[in-house]
């Protein structure tokens, strides 16, 4: 079940918020833009230079890829860090961000933390080991039908951008209600059972490795917009695994529907 690497990974959660509390709400914070036009923060870099200084103490022939700092995620033990996932809520006093850390062994998320110190709240999961939060072991929602269904999603815009609106509109028209709390926070919550499916219409490795693990150990599914399972198709769907391909074929629907101006 991975205890050991698990360990691991909760020390440098640990080792992270103790840099990002220091970092949150400081008036002196240092911002800039990547050529995305996404903020980065003296806070991000600092937490992945010292997570990969950790790392190659206590992990030396592993290999690290990260938001930040690059690598690459290959057929064996890599560690996939987002040192703030959430930096534009980090950067506006919002407490909901976090530092995701992953442990993929050969394309599989095996350790997932998620630890995000200002809410407070962390959550953590390994293969067998079950998903959860503090001494609460979490279990995804027993919710059978789309109408009945509680779903999260992003902002419309990035619906727009990188997929289509008529897929975002179809989504949420076929549930009961909706809601757009973004990046690990849906995810987790789907873990948590609170929501029953999270879709990301873009996202990296680093923002879905540590919650596949989360939402899969908690008895859900998670897998690209387009079914394929895994965290590394550019997108994320996250569900209670009952409602899933009902999703999927909503998703799927939109896409081939006539597009709107």
């Amino acid at each position: 079940m991975h205890s050991d690497d698990l360990a691991v990974a909760l020390r440098l959660a640990d080792a992270a918020d103790e840099i990002t509390m220091s970092r949150f709400l400081a008036s002196d914070l240092v911002v800039d833009r990547k050529p995305d036009r996404s903020p980065v923060t003296d806070a991000d870099t600092a937490v992945e230079d010292t997570v990969r200084e950790i790392l190659a103490e206590l992990r030396p022939d592993d290999d690290i890829a990260g938001e930040e700092r690059g690598g690459v995620i290959g057929d064996g033990r890599t560690w996939v860090l987002d040192p703030i996932d959430g930096t534009k809520n980090f950067l506006r006093g919002n407490p909901v961000w976090a530092t995701l850390i992953a442990l993929v062994d050969g394309g599989t998320p095996v350790v997932g933390v998620v630890s995000s110190p200002a809410m407070p709240r962390r959550w953590w999961a390994s293969a067998g080991g079950g998903a959860w939060l503090g001494e609460r072991q979490l279990r995804v929602s027993g919710v059978a039908s789309l109408s009945d269904a509680y779903v999260s999603t992003t902002d419309l815009g990035a619906w727009v951008e990188y997929q289509t609106r008529e897929a975002y509109l179809a989504l949420v028209d076929a549930c009961w209600e909706s809601r757009a709390f973004g990046d690990f926070w849906q995810h987790v919550l789907v873990a948590e059972g609170a929501l029953d499916l999270s879709a990301d219409p873009i996202a990296n490795p680093w923002d879905l490795a540590a919650v596949q693990v989360l939402v899969t150990e908690a008895g859900g599914r998670f897998t690209g917009l387009n079914g394929k399972p895994g965290f590394a198709h550019g997108d994320g769907l996250a569900s209670n695994g009952l409602l899933h391909d009902a999703a999927l074929a909503v998703l799927q629907a939109g896409v081939n529907a006539p597009r709107t101006t």
